[in-house]
């Protein structure tokens, strides 16, 4: 075979008439981070519009000051910055499966399938349990004093915390599925389903690497330590179990938006070295560390283990209340967008292979 046309085999799938899976995750990435800083742009300065003083020129409002203001401000850290996030991860989706990936967005898991909203509740219930349980155990234990309760910070009131509290916790929770473990694991699996690994080892190797990713994503956070990044990696194989067992992300999604909203705004924890600066009960851990977390979360503390394998196990036993328990391989074969031609249905003539 010539140097160039080993360049293209290693860049262009032939069967698939696509880039490869590598080249689909970097693309997806860069368009990521530009609609995100787009949509980031666009609502800091209406939000500096809106908010604009009497006198003041909108100049004034983008100064480096001005600016340093605006983030301090709850209503840009709990809905600005998610919803940039948002629409950023969500069109960048919509539009990397629609030219690059070549399927549609209900094929990255959000599809409104049979018991996708039973899926969804189940996701909800468990996520604000597991969170219930880890709370009540550091009670119990001397680990967590309750300080107070409806606790709010100086810049805000508490109805209003809690519904931008709710607003960034829903929009976390479907952005950051979206991204782990709708855009990357599919990808990452039909790039591992190679004839030696088949598909089914190809989905737990993509499953344990899109973990791994949505670890090392935290890393950055405040307080984090290499102990929260296992852990977080950790929680990504929890809520991507539902995922490779149902094809849907349906559970990840209920789960991912219950787990992160009772540890933040009812049992006020650290959201992974985040505050949201409201809480139905106002903790402090003044004990055991090892066992609820620090500064990071329960995230980071032996509790948190506990309630993923506790959790896993529900899934488990959800997923397999409707019959046989298996794995979700479809998810590492790519399928060919079928288009209707001439009042026929019509699929690309290639095989679902990788």
């Amino acid at each position: 075979m010539k140097p160039v046309n080993r360049l293209i085999d290693l860049l262009w799938n032939k069967d698939e008439k696509r880039l490869r899976a590598f080249l689909r995750l970097g693309i997806h990435t860069l368009m990521v981070l530009l609609a995100t800083g787009f949509f980031t742009a666009v609502l800091m300065s209406l939000a500096a519009l809106i908010s604009m003083p009497s006198g003041a020129s909108f100049k004034e409002q983008l100064t480096a000051g001005g600016f340093i203001q605006w983030t301090e401000r709850p209503v840009i850290n709990l809905v600005i910055a998610p919803l940039s996030a948002f629409f950023g991860i969500g069109l960048a989706t919509y539009l990397a499966g629609l030219w690059i990936d070549r399927r549609p967005l209900r094929k990255f898991g959000i599809n409104f399938k049979k018991g996708w909203w039973a899926d969804f509740l189940f996701g909800l219930g468990l996520g604000a349990v597991l969170m219930g349980i880890i709370f009540l155990i550091g009670w119990l234990t001397g680990s967590v004093r309750v300080s107070g309760f409806f606790e709010v910070n100086a810049q805000n009131n508490f109805f209003l915390g809690m519904i931008q509290s709710l607003i960034f916790f829903v929009l976390v929770g479907i952005y950051e599925e979206l991204l782990s473990r709708g855009y990357h694991l599919i990808n990452l699996a039909e790039g591992l389903n190679h004839p030696r690994l088949g598909a089914q080892l190809a989905l737990l190797l993509a499953y344990g690497l899109s973990s791994l990713v949505f670890g090392m994503m935290h890393l950055s956070n405040p307080n984090a330590t290499w102990v929260s990044t296992v852990n977080v990696s950790l929680a990504g194989l929890f809520l991507g179990l539902g995922m490779i067992l149902t094809g849907s992300m349906a559970i990840p999604i209920g789960l991912h938006v219950t787990w992160n909203f009772f540890q933040g705004s009812v049992f006020g924890f650290a959201v992974s070295g985040f505050r949201t600066g409201v809480s139905v009960i106002g903790t402090e851990i003044v004990a055991n560390t090892w066992l609820v977390g620090g500064d990071f979360g329960p995230e980071s503390g032996l509790l948190s283990l506990a309630a993923l394998i506790l959790g896993s196990a529900l899934t488990i036993l959800w997923v397999r209340r409707n019959g046989q328990l298996k794995l979700y391989s479809d998810l590492a074969v790519y399928e060919p967008r079928v288009k209707k031609q001439r009042g026929k249905m019509l699929s690309n003539d290639f095989q679902n292979q990788p």
